[in-house]
C-alpha cells in the first residue's frame, strides 16, 4: 500500500489544503491528513476542533485518515505509520525554500521523501492566518473554507486544549 501524510495545523483547514489532499488522494491509496500541535503557536482553534473540522470537510473523499501527531518528529511519526511520502503544498518560492531544509531532513532521519504540489492559481494567496484575520475583521471568508468551518469561524474558534 503506498501511504503518504499531509501534515498541517489546519488552523483551519481551507479550500487550498482541500485542494491538495484530495489530488494527493488520488496519488496514493491512502493520505493521513496529520493535524499538528506547534507549541510555539497560538491557535484560534482546539486541537479536537481541527480533527473534527479536517473529518467532517474530508468525510466524503475515499482513502483519507484523520488523525493527530502527537509529540515528536514528523519522520519518525512517518516511519511507525508506514508512510512512503509526505504530500507538501506549494504556494510560491518562498514555502518552497522553507519545505525543502524539511524535506532534506525528513529523508535522511527516515527515508521519506516529500512531494510537493503546486497549489491552484486561485488558491495560491490562502492561509490560515490570512483566513482567521479576514474573518476577524468582519470580511467574507465563505470562498475559501467549507461551510462547516465558516460556521466555526463566525462563532469565533474555540479555546486551545
Amino acid at each position: 500500500m503506498r501511504r503518504a501524510v499531509c501534515p498541517g495545523s489546519f488552523d483551519p483547514i481551507h479550500n487550498g489544503h482541500l485542494e491538495v489532499i484530495a489530488r494527493a488522494a488520488g496519488l496514493f491509496d491512502e493520505v493521513i491528513v496529520a493535524v499538528s500541535t506547534n507549541y510555539a503557536k497560538k491557535y484560534m482553534f482546539s486541537l479536537g476542533d481541527r480533527l473534527d473540522m479536517a473529518r467532517e470537510t474530508l468525510a466524503s473523499l475515499k482513502g483519507i485518515v484523520v488523525e493527530p501527531v502527537g509529540d515528536g518528529l514528523l519522520a519518525e511519526y512517518c516511519r511507525h505509520r508506514g508512510v512512503s511520502a509526505i504530500v507538501k503544498g506549494l504556494r510560491s518560492s518562498s514555502d518552497f525554500d522553507y519545505e525543502l531544509p524539511m524535506a532534506t531532513m525528513n529523508r535522511q532521519l527516515s527515508g521519506v521523501e516529500t512531494v510537493f504540489l503546486p497549489a491552484e492559481a486561485h488558491y495560491l494567496h490562502l492561509s490560515s492566518t490570512l483566513i482567521k484575520e479576514v474573518a476577524g475583521l468582519g470580511g467574507s471568508v465563505s470562498d475559501y473554507v467549507p461551510r462547516s468551518v465558516h460556521k466555526r469561524l463566525l462563532a469565533g474558534g474555540s479555546a486551545p486544549g
